[in-house]
């Protein structure tokens, strides 16, 4: 919880900051600006996730319940710094890229193109349901294009856990996975990451919508001693605050 906090912080703020240097809110500016914000958060995320994989694999196989090694996150990591290092603490790192980086660029695309599709305008009456549509499905959709990888990423993750590490690489973990369990090793847990996917990523998108809707003031006419904007101010306006929201 305490990661997610930061994550989506830098993700947001990436992606807006990427939009404003790209210059035109595009469904190609939207996908580049999301895969940057993805890849530039992998700094959190990748330590977050190992701690969270470590901390929920505590305990398993064993007969009786014994003392916890981890107390907590924070602990996690710095045990996994002082037995493995800086490469321990980021272990999964090219994988959690592999699938931040595009996944992403998907979160962001399909947002921009439901909420175009939609139309979420700041006077429709079905604003916040289209919004919470809208988030939803990028994030169904994010997960779809990379959970494959997320399943390598999640072993990747755990080996070592006990203290016996069975795979060597990326491509070693692919290798040994699908000659185990088949190619539907690459779907295990999906129907769960998707059934939370929705829910989480509606809130998301329609929070931060509605919070930078309501902070830049949209909807509202131009205010006393104001001149409404025409021409040129106008489409640079518009420009400025598309209205994909």
């Amino acid at each position: 919880m305490m990661g997610l906090t930061f994550i989506n912080a830098i993700v947001f703020g990436v992606q807006g900051n990427t939009m404003r240097l790209l210059g035109h809110d595009t469904p190609m500016n939207q996908f580049l600006a999301g895969a940057a914000a993805g890849a530039i958060q992998c700094v959190i995320c990748c330590p977050m996730e190992l701690a969270k994989t470590r901390l929920q694999l505590q305990g398993t196989g064993e007969k009786k319940s014994s003392r916890k090694l981890y107390k907590n996150s924070l602990d996690c990591l710095v045990r996994i710094y002082n037995r493995e290092g800086l490469r321990g603490v980021n272990r999964g790192m090219v994988t959690t890229l592999i699938r931040e980086t595009p996944g992403f660029g998907v979160y962001f695309l399909a947002y921009d193109v439901l909420t175009r599709g939609l139309g979420c305008e700041p006077d429709d009456r079905f604003m916040i349901p289209k919004l919470l549509f809208a988030g939803g499905m990028a994030g169904i959709a994010s997960w779809l294009s990379t959970y494959p990888v997320d399943v390598i990423k999640s072993r990747l993750q755990a080996d070592g856990v006990g203290g016996v590490y069975r795979y060597s690489s990326i491509a070693d973990c692919v290798r040994q996975s699908v000659r185990r369990e088949g190619y539907m090793v690459f779907t295990r847990g999906l129907t769960s990451t998707l059934l939370r996917a929705f829910p989480v990523n509606a809130a998301t998108f329609a929070t931060v919508a509605l919070i930078l809707m309501y902070s830049r003031g949209e909807g509202q006419g131009p205010k006393d001693c104001e001149l409404a904007p025409t021409g040129h101010q106008a489409q640079l306006q518009q420009q400025a605050h598309p209205s994909s929201l």
